[in-house]
């Protein structure tokens, strides 16, 4: 999610069902490696490309969302540099607002009228008018946020700290729910970082991998992985940073993929490996 010491990688992953939306940041690898690759109940998928669009090489993305009228909502990070975008697919950002120092920008997600923005380190979390960026208010944030999403069905945010935890949150004030602890296999899977809500499933992104990891939202319990390696060419990848960004096509099974410092995005599918 940040830079040099912490920057996230975005695998991921798509499954049956209608796909949600969300957006979220740094991460990285956790107990559960590679390893689990064939292990039972644990379905083993791969990002298939169906279409590239454009993306801003300069951003450090932290969090991205599409909004079910096309909006593409994205958060970056590093301080004095962390902001906030929002336009139409097909473009870079037609709206733009800036994080004065010392915020370090993370996972955002909208909420109809309104979005929510993480900080990393800075004990904050900021409401936005979805339309204009327009900060509205500051809540206080007790932890490190990292990723961030919207069970709309639950009426409930999710967010991660980097932990193997996910903690439920009330979407209006933030104040803690609940949380569930995330294990795959009965071994948890920490550095769960980017989020993306799909009705009761959440997908993370494991930093600082090509992988993400789909989890029943209720039980915590992982019940696929995703492997998004080799989205870039090794040139692209040689000045890019990680894989961080995913958000769901509203009415569809496919999703967007990008990462930090990445010069494309990706629209993908979810196929079986």
């Amino acid at each position: 999610m940040r830079p040099a010491l912490k920057v996230p990688v975005v695998v991921v992953a798509l499954v049956g069902g209608t796909l949600a939306t969300s957006c979220g940041t740094g991460g990285g690898a956790g107990e559960i490696g590679r390893g689990t690759a064939g292990r039972t109940g644990i379905e083993q998928l791969r990002a298939e490309v169906v279409g590239t669009l454009p993306h801003d090489p300069k951003a450090f993305t932290q969090g991205l969302e599409l909004a079910e009228g096309g909006t593409l909502y994205e958060s970056t990070g590093v301080v004095g540099k962390s902001s906030v975008r929002a336009g139409p697919l097909e473009r870079f950002p037609a709206v733009r607002a800036e994080l004065a120092r010392p915020l370090f920008g993370e996972g955002i997600t909208v909420m109809g009228p309104t979005l929510w923005q993480l900080t990393w380190r800075n004990g904050l979390a900021l409401e936005r008018d979805a339309r204009t960026l327009a900060e509205l208010r500051r809540v206080p944030f007790e932890e490190e946020g990292w990723g961030l999403c919207h069970q709309r069905h639950r009426d409930r945010l999710v967010t991660s700290n980097g932990s193997s935890r996910l903690t439920f949150r009330d979407p209006r004030t933030l104040g803690k729910t609940g949380e569930v602890a995330v294990t795959a296999g009965g071994r948890p899977v920490s550095r769960l970082n980017e989020l993306e809500c799909v009705g009761d499933l959440v997908y993370a992104n494991v930093w600082p991998s090509d992988r993400i990891v789909r989890i029943d939202g209720n039980t915590g319990t992982v019940t696929g992985e995703i492997d998004a390696a080799g989205l870039l060419t090794p040139q692209e990848a040689d000045r890019a940073d990680v894989l961080n960004g995913i958000a769901a096509v509203p009415g569809t099974r496919q999703f967007l993929l990008t990462g930090k410092w990445w010069p494309k995005m990706f629209r993908v599918a979810f196929v079986p490996r």
